[in-house]
């Protein structure tokens, strides 16, 4: 097990160990219950699925997963960024010496079969888990069996800190703190290069099937890459910058799925915040010369973010192949605020600290507490990145850990959090790392996995739940698919009673079970009284420090029956970004109560709208362009009709001779930067649009900016984003390209916006 540190970046080249706060025990109680923020639950609303991965965690034993039917199991850490499968070997480097440690569990001569690796996979598949394995980047792994070390003081002198029980191995600093520099790298390890990969998947295919028949599904592009000039700075010293990990992910992610193409990948497996805003060159140079405000990896790659450029690339590649490397966008989060992460519950403000920062999960509005000092909104921040840069990219947290796992306060916590990732809609999470099956960590995911030790668990579809008051009561709600019952899990964060009337929309009337954890009783969830629910909700009464499962079966006169579909769309005004459409009423017995519009990409619905009535316009369209619709309706209950009929239409044309384009280029010796602002010249707004020109002399675009830039030989095309697709009468964007060239860099001589000349 590895110790995280999350720091500054000012210190970040430190990675300093996490300290420990010291405080009482949990909040106590008062004598009687104190009025409770209102709560809400609309069964009909805000419905969508809940990921079962969502509920991952990393290195399980096989009692918890198999109890909690473990979802998704996570190998990873700074250890398996240099793991050799043959040798069954692994360099744990800046966390203990930057040592190779052979597994002493496997047989050198039966070997690579047998290896730590591969009973991680037996164990998931006997548990029924779903395996992410991380797959070395960084192009070194341990060269044998031998325990060694990157730092021998015999070969690199006296060391600030050395093994205890392997004196010869430091911690590659000089005894005054100065790292110690050029050390070999072929002390410990061998060159590994995307071949490796192959084998590996060979190796672990030949045993376990592919990622479609068994085997191994995910595969982590390495561990927190942006970190590696600290972490593995023995074989590692120099931070990786944005064109290096675009081409190992390009050589690798390429390496697996040519081996098992039905294999998923998570990228880039980044820190924290940071990864997203920095390279890990920019945050090596930036943590010793503080150019914070003004990186330089950055500034060569025309002043975007990673996250953002990462993505982009990710999407060009596959526009120019055919091949999805990246399925993924993976991020990690610790809470950076002072005492969260640590593994003590600290002192009472620590505790309610801990508890109040789960909110840069999702919250807007929540300016992080800690160095950040900036609303985080982590999910809907991955989200939007997503959706801006690489749409149909899948969201995941594959590290993240909000301490005190032996504490009712680190309990709630984490049922806050998975409350939190199924809300908003995050794809796949895992703790770091597992706690034992006793800690109070682990009934938090009882409480959702396993709340009565027979299986019983917290529905697939969220429905909306809403609290007055977040930081005293959260609450969130689902529906299960087994059974159609309304599950509800209330989290009181606060040291007393609260008594709180939770209003219901769209469930029916009956008894609720009722399960709840709280530290009154740390060892198992509990079985209070029944709670009588009428049909527009109920009073409840929550403990101090408690998390409470609310399941209400559905009534006997539950409404199962779905609307009939609705009539075909029909078309009324089109222009060159929108489509007006009507249809025909649905039919259902207890009453239509709204529409969804889906625009069909292939055969995936993409929602476009809602409406109550039976028309809606879809704007944000691009001229010219064929789409197709279909409307599903839905009653009260959230049943859901078969698709209408499908409607085909054409936006209109965009008029000619409304635009116009200005291009501007910075030369040097073999490239330049080009800036193109884009100006809608014409009457009606540009809703989506896509930039054509021709170079003339053989350059090349190499990374761009504010737009998805693709090139086939000469001709090059620049797509809007969906956050400047749209462009009023003579509203303008700006966008930009970094190129190559050789001979002249002559501007191109004519520009087209959806299809029509522009002016220049």
């Amino acid at each position: 097990m590895r110790t995280k540190s999350r720091v500054t970046p000012a210190v970040l080249a430190g990675l300093v160990a996490t300290g420990i706060a010291l405080g009482p025990g949990p909040l106590s109680a008062p004598a009687r219950a104190a009025a409770g923020p209102a709560l809400t639950v609309d069964a009909t609303a805000g419905r969508h699925a809940i990921s079962p991965y969502v509920y991952g965690m990393n290195f399980a034993g096989a009692e918890l997963a198999r109890d909690l039917r473990l979802p998704v199991h996570r190998w990873g850490g700074n250890a398996t960024t240099r793991y050799n499968f043959r040798y069954d070997t692994s360099n744990r480097a800046g966390d203990w010496y930057f040592e190779n440690i052979p597994n002493e569990n496997a047989d050198p001569e039966s070997l690579p079969n047998g290896s730590d690796s591969d009973r991680f996979v037996e164990q998931n598949k006997a548990t029924g888990a779903e395996t992410i394995l991380t797959m070395p980047l960084i192009g070194w792994v341990p060269k044998d069996r031998t325990k060694s070390c990157g730092f021998s003081v015999a070969k690199y002198g006296p060391q600030e800190s050395t093994d205890p029980w392997a004196p010869d191995c430091g911690n590659g600093k000089k005894p005054d703190g100065t790292l110690i520099t050029g050390n070999d790298p072929h002390d410990t390890s061998v060159e590994a290069g995307p071949q490796y990969i192959k084998d590996w998947v060979a190796h672990l295919k030949g045993r376990y099937g592919g990622a479609g028949s068994g085997g191994v599904r995910f595969w982590a592009l390495d561990n927190e890459p942006d970190l590696w000039h600290a972490t593995h700075r023995d074989v590692r010293p120099a931070g990786l910058g944005y064109d290096e990990l675009r081409d190992r992910t390009i050589e690798y992610a390429g390496a697996l799925k040519q081996a098992d193409p039905g294999a998923k990948t998570l990228g880039p497996v980044g820190w924290g915040l940071n990864s997203i805003i920095y390279s890990g060159l920019d945050q090596d140079t930036c943590s010793r010369t503080g150019c914070w405000s003004d990186p330089p990896d950055r500034a060569a790659h025309g002043g975007q973010q990673l996250g953002p450029w990462y993505l982009d690339q990710m999407r060009a590649y596959e526009q120019e192949h055919g091949t999805r490397l990246l399925d993924y966008f993976d991020i990690h989060i610790y809470p950076q605020q002072s005492g969260v992460f640590n593994q003590e519950p600290g002192d009472a403000a620590t505790q309610a600290l801990r508890l109040r920062s789960t909110r840069q999960l999702w919250d807007p509005t929540y300016v992080d507490e800690s160095w950040i000092n900036q609303p985080v909104r982590m999910i809907p921040r991955l989200k939007e990145l997503v959706d801006q840069h690489y749409p149909g990219t899948k969201t995941a947290i594959t590290e993240y850990n909000w301490g005190a796992f032996g504490h009712i306060n680190g309990a709630l916590a984490q049922a806050d959090v998975l409350g939190i990732f199924g809300r908003e809609g995050l794809d796949m999470a895992a703790l770091w790392t597992a706690p034992e099956p006793a800690q109070p960590v682990a009934h938090a995911f009882r409480i959702y996995r396993n709340y009565d030790g027979k299986g019983g668990a917290f529905g697939e579809t969220s429905v909306k739940a809403t609290s007055a008051d977040q930081d005293k009561l959260a609450v969130y709600a689902a529906e299960r698919a087994s059974d159609k019952a309304l599950t509800m899990v209330v989290v009181n964060k606060t040291g007393e009673e609260l008594t709180s009337q939770l209003a219901l929309t769209g469930a029916s009337a009956g008894t609720a079970q009722v399960y709840r954890y709280s530290d009154a009783d740390l060892t198992t969830i509990v079985r209070a009284a029944d709670q009588p629910v009428t049909a527009t909700g109920f009073t409840g009464t929550f403990p101090a420090n408690s998390i409470t499962h609310v399941v209400l079966p559905k009534g006997d006169d539950a409404d199962t029956k779905a609307p009939t579909a609705p009539g075909k769309p029909v078309a009324g005004a089109v222009t060159t970004g929108s489509v007006a459409l009507s249809w025909t009423a649905a039919i259902d017995d207890r009453g239509v109560t709204g529409y969804d519009v889906y625009r069909m990409d292939g055969t995936t619905r993409v929602k476009v709208g809602s409406a109550t009535g039976t028309s809606y316009t879809v704007t944000g369209l691009a001229a010219d362009t064929e789409y197709t619709f279909v409307v599903t309706a839905r009653d009260a209950a959230g049943n859901v009709s078969p698709g209408s009929p499908a409607l085909t239409v054409r936006t209109a044309a965009a008029p000619a001779g409304g635009c116009s384009v200005k291009y501007q280029a910075t030369s040097w010796s073999g490239g330049f930067t080009a800036t193109v602002k884009i100006t809608n010249t014409g009457a009606q707004a540009v809703n989506g649009w896509k930039l054509g020109f021709e170079f003339a002399n053989g350059q090349k675009v190499t990374q761009g900016w504010s737009a998805d830039w693709s090139q086939q030989g000469a001709a090059v095309t620049a797509t809007s984003l969906s956050w400047n697709g749209r462009l009023a009468p003579g509203a303008s964007t700006d966008i930009g390209f970094n190129g190559s060239w050789t001979g002249q860099n002559q501007a191109p001589a004519a520009f087209t916006l959806n299809g029509q000349r522009c002016s220049s």
